[in-house]
């Protein structure tokens, strides 16, 4: 009988480290960015809170998308710094597990604040009358915390069996940071049963978030064709264009990771296209709504008026 060690004290983060001439192009590129999505999330969500007209539903789950990408941000961003910076590639065991438990549970919440913010625009757009009425204070919140609620069911899930796993010797994760597939990858253990979990649990989620906003954003767009007039239609599509780009990004990276099979046979294609959801997509996000919402828009100029009159 093989003698596993249950517990290993660090682990050793590997990703991109057999490309030592990126490790500076890396860092600085992470650093860039990662100042850029605090910077520009925080900046949106304190136009949201500073302008009366923006205490809607829409910018309620915007504000929270806006605390959610800054979060699962912070969680990768100053680690894979220090990382590709200065070497520093070992984490602890503790936490290895309490970045996974912390990316897992803001990265399903998005997935569901994604499908909420389109069942949000499917009842402004396709239900125009009853829109405050079904939208009110008390079920934008339930919705709210239920998606948060629903990410901590998945984090914890996710964390539990990946770590229940045994790591046998010096542990090196292909990754740059403890994502669940990496993990895996690197234990020592029989993974089929964690393989099948994974894809039980993360696909129904991305195909059960993904199915609300296509069902959606379906019944939008045959209601955006049979308006009457050019500037309603105009109108509509210009509140759902940002959003559609948005979750096409997310769900498009988010699938390619965790509902192909393959995913956790390619660790190298992993860390590169986990680029694009753990930094890029969180950066363009708040840039994305701005600049395709007239109602942001308007708000930025008026506060820069206000600051340039002062």
């Amino acid at each position: 009988m093989e003698n596993h060690t249950k517990v290993t004290p660090e682990f050793i983060l590997v990703g991109f480290k057999s490309h030592p001439g990126l490790q500076l192009l890396l860092s600085v590129l992470f650093s860039t960015m990662y100042v850029a999505t605090v910077v520009g999330n925080a900046c949106m969500i304190f136009i949201i809170r500073m302008d009366s007209k923006l205490h809607t539903p829409m910018y309620f789950f915007l504000e929270n998308l806006s605390i959610l990408d800054m979060s699962y941000s912070s969680v990768i961003a100053p680690k894979a710094v220090l990382t590709f910076s200065a070497g520093r590639r070992i984490i602890s065991y503790n936490a290895c597990a309490s970045q996974m438990f912390f990316f897992s549970l803001f990265g399903t919440t998005e997935a569901f604040l994604l499908a909420v913010m389109a069942y949000d625009r499917f009842t402004a757009i396709c239900n125009p009358l009853l829109y405050q009425i079904i939208m009110n204070k008390r079920l934008c919140l339930l919705l709210v915390v239920g998606s948060y609620l629903s990410g901590c069911i998945n984090c914890t899930i996710q964390t539990g069996f990946t770590f229940s796993l045994s790591f046998c010797g010096p542990t090196e994760i292909k990754h740059y940071f403890c994502d669940v597939p990496a993990v895996m990858y690197a234990s020592c253990s029989d993974t089929l049963v964690n393989e099948i979990v994974m894809l039980a649990v993360c696909g129904s989620i991305i195909v059960g978030t993904a199915f609300v906003v296509f069902i959606s954003y379906g019944y939008i767009i045959v209601t955006i064709v049979q308006m009457p007039s050019v500037e309603s239609r105009r109108k509509a599509f210009s509140t759902c264009s940002s959003h559609i780009l948005a979750v096409s990004l997310f769900f498009g990276t988010v699938f390619f990771m965790y509902a192909e099979p393959g995913a956790k046979t390619s660790p190298d294609k992993s860390s590169t296209v986990s680029i694009l959801y753990t930094i890029v997509i969180p950066m363009l996000n708040p840039f994305i709504y701005t600049l395709q919402n007239n109602d942001v828009k308007g708000s930025l100029k008026k506060h820069f008026k206000r600051k340039s009159f002062f």
